[in-house]
């Protein structure tokens, strides 16, 4: 019986990791840098190890690459301000949840950042807590998110299911012990997922897939 379910944000939640992309995209791109999308999706979405390495790489100072990385945050955040939208039907889903299940955010943004994605979201009352990067010292793909979360949600871990967009959002769901589906988004669709419970076409199949999971194993 599943009792709680855990949430990642961005892809999941809201349409943000393009422009997470994009940031990134611009400044490494200031400083002679090519940053394509495939890159991104390996470097980000499934080591979990970002870029910066690449501007290093390059022979750039480490107060040279800190700075690179304040210029893509303050870009991202004017590029949320702007953009950030709920993935398409996810206010529906969530308002038909809402009560029937515990439930979490378990996100690798910046708590400054995952503050501004939601200001006018109207999505955070349907969860009972949120755990942001700056809740623990080591993020996705390590599983202690995941962990943390589980402690929040006061169930046993087998009363948990993950939902998340990427093989590094699954990887750290996995190590917690944890069932994941996997709803790509338009960065990750056509990746491989290997250790998915399901890999879902859209957040609509999530009731059914809820379900299934819910069910009682034969035999």
């Amino acid at each position: 019986m599943i009792k709680a379910i855990l949430w990642d944000n961005d892809g999941v939640l809201v349409d943000t990791e393009h422009l997470y992309f994009e940031a990134t995209r611009r400044v490494l791109g200031s400083a002679g840098i090519a940053l394509s999308q495939e890159q991104y999706v390996e470097l980000f979405l499934l080591q979990g190890k970002g870029a910066w390495h690449l501007a290093q790489e390059r022979g750039f100072l480490h107060t040279e690459v800190e700075n690179l990385r304040d210029e893509r945050n303050r870009l991202y955040a004017r590029l949320l301000i702007e953009g950030a939208r709920p993935i398409s039907g996810i206010t529906t889903l969530l308002d038909a949840l809402h009560g029937k299940y515990t439930m979490g955010i378990v996100t690798s943004s910046q708590r400054d950042h995952f503050d501004l994605i939601h200001q006018s979201t109207d999505l955070l009352k349907y969860f009972d807590f949120v755990l942001t990067s700056d809740d623990c010292a080591r993020s996705k793909p390590d599983p202690e998110l995941y962990l943390k979360a589980v402690e929040k949600a006061g169930v046993a871990v087998e009363e948990c299911v993950a939902i998340e967009d990427s093989e590094r959002g699954l990887e750290a769901a996995m190590r917690a012990g944890m069932r994941c589906l996997i709803v790509p988004s338009r960065l990750t669709r056509g990746r491989s997922f290997l250790g998915a419970h399901r890999v879902l076409e859209s957040v609509s199949e999530i009731p059914a897939a809820l379900q299934a999971l819910s069910q009682p194993a034969p035999g």
